[in-house]
């Protein structure tokens, strides 16, 4: 007779140093369902499946796996057992192969005169094969290093499902996937569901969970509080579970007033000849200006080129009405300018260090007294972000590893604001939040705009950019292909010049 239920978590806890992560949290998981995990950042999510995962031990609680006590003492046992995991932060191997990174640990060998070599023909093959099955055209000898973020998801993917796993958890999956790549991935857990195998899915977008799932099981502050058949729930309804209020707007109001111009840039080019090309824009003293474009846009790197992270070939950058050339990060800061990246964990954060040192970093030199750090300004200054921020940390000494992803998040937001820039890019800022923490940043960015500061946001998400956003630029393969004021622009214009260069075969 077949289990009811594949996966049981019973009365799961996990302490921490000053916080108490999961308390007595319990969780039933059907065969060949879509389970999805809901909760702000910080309710636990993440940590109850490293517990299943092996990556932590639990406290106290139980796992039953169809039906038979299991303690993984790491995730080897879990994946022996038939449980794998796309993590929310992905860690390739990057200078090794597609291939390579999706058989890690588990090569397959052949037998030459008892000695035991890497059957690389068979890897080829097997990934090969695996690649056609999902549907992907990301080609087994690439390098990792060689491929954008989604694609970087996408073999994250493929990787989980080559395990062949009765159960398979999914942490944000979907984060730097465009609409047409979460549209393949739903076909893929499709097809997963028909073959009996669990998916445990969490995400913060709730037209995803309400489109995918079966059943909604929701945690707050590390305490389960219910499961719910997804056909029941509404998105009004999810968030008010999430955060125990009703969030009656999904965006602040605009009260910031654009005034006359900080930054133009004129004919931005980069070196590399499939990147960026003539980018030309300008951006106003407390104005939001969104940026928008598919994955292969360059929107990321041409922000960073402005940042002086990668090199131009050609172009011309006026801060206040005069030229200035920013080559390197520190010319950027020096002319108050300051990016926050797209990828938290391998470009934003130091993880090993405390939130205070995070935080400090770029500005360092305003604490500074006769050559030496003032650790008391430092401290109050800290402490005054933490509050005003509403960081969840148990110290400010804390490792920044150990805040969830929405809190990093605000603490190199504090990073920034400390070091008093005038300009402030963001890339991707509420990529992997809830949505009680996206609406605390989309308000930092609009009283930073009230302010008078002047903010470019790149976002891949098109509500979001037309709810914040005074104008719009978009862009396709490298060049801008229109700017629109926000009240001209939806969603289907956005995504018609979004698309106009690649529908043209490019320039």
């Amino acid at each position: 007779m077949q289990q009811e239920f594949i996966l049981e978590m019973l009365d799961i806890s996990k302490s921490f140093p000053g916080v108490k992560a999961l308390d007595k949290v319990s969780i039933k998981i059907k065969p060949g369902s879509v389970h999805a995990l809901m909760g702000e950042n910080g309710a636990g999510k993440s940590t109850l499946m490293k517990c299943l995962f092996g990556i932590y031990k639990a406290d106290e609680g139980e796992i039953f796996l169809e039906g038979k006590k299991v303690e993984f003492k790491n995730s080897k046992d879990a994946l022996d057992n038939g449980i794998s995991m796309i993590h929310q932060e992905l860690h390739p191997v990057p200078y090794r192969s597609v291939m390579e990174n999706i058989w890690l640990g588990r090569y397959p060998v052949k037998n030459v005169l008892g000695i035991k070599p890497v059957d690389h023909k068979k890897m080829y093959k097997d990934t090969e094969a695996l690649m056609d099955e999902l549907q992907m055209s990301i080609k087994p000898h690439t390098l990792m290093a060689k491929l954008s973020v989604s694609q970087i998801q996408a073999v994250e993917i493929a990787k989980a499902v080559s395990y062949r796993s009765k159960i398979i958890v999914m942490d944000e999956p979907t984060s730097s996937l465009t609409e047409t790549e979460v549209a393949h991935l739903f076909r893929i857990i499709n097809n997963l569901r028909k073959q009996g195998v669990a998916i445990i899915y969490i995400s913060h977008k709730m037209e995803e969970i309400l489109n995918i799932s079966d059943e909604v099981s929701i945690m707050r502050d590390g305490r389960y509080l219910g499961t719910w058949q997804a056909e029941e729930l509404t998105t009004d309804l999810i968030i008010n579970k999430m955060v125990g209020r009703d969030l009656t707007n999904r965006f602040p109001p605009r009260e910031n007033v654009p005034q006359e111009v900080i930054l133009k840039v004129q004919e931005l080019t980069s070196t590399n000849p499939k990147s960026f090309k003539n980018i030309s824009f300008d951006v106003k003293k407390g104005e939001i200006l969104g940026i928008a474009g598919l994955v292969g846009a360059q929107r990321t790197e041409m922000v960073e080129a402005l940042f002086g992270l990668r090199s131009t070939s050609a172009g011309i950058t006026y801060l206040k009405g005069q030229p200035v050339r920013i080559s390197t990060p520190i010319d950027a800061i020096k002319n108050r300018i300051a990016l926050l990246t797209e990828e938290r964990r391998v470009t934003g954060i130091f993880p090993v260090l405390s939130v205070e040192d995070n935080m400090l970093v770029a500005s360092i030199s305003n604490y500074l007294h006769r050559g030496a750090i003032n650790s008391k300004k430092c401290v109050k200054a800290v402490k005054e972000n933490i509050t005003s921020l509403r960081i969840k940390t148990p110290s400010y000494k804390t490792q920044i590893r150990n805040l969830s992803g929405g809190n990093q998040q605000k603490v190199i937001f504090s990073r920034w604001l400390l070091s008093n820039p005038d300009i402030l890019i963001l890339d991707e800022p509420t990529r992997g939040i809830d949505v009680g923490a996206k609406y605390e940043i989309y308000s930092i960015i609009a009283e930073l705009a009230k302010k008078g500061k002047s903010i470019i946001m790149i976002s891949s998400e098109l509500p979001e950019l037309l709810g914040m956003c005074d104008r719009i630029m978009v862009m396709c393969e490298g060049r801008v292909t229109g700017t629109l004021n926000s009240e001209d622009a939806n969603q289907e214009i956005i995504m018609k010049y979004a698309t106009q260069f690649a529908k043209q075969g490019g320039l």
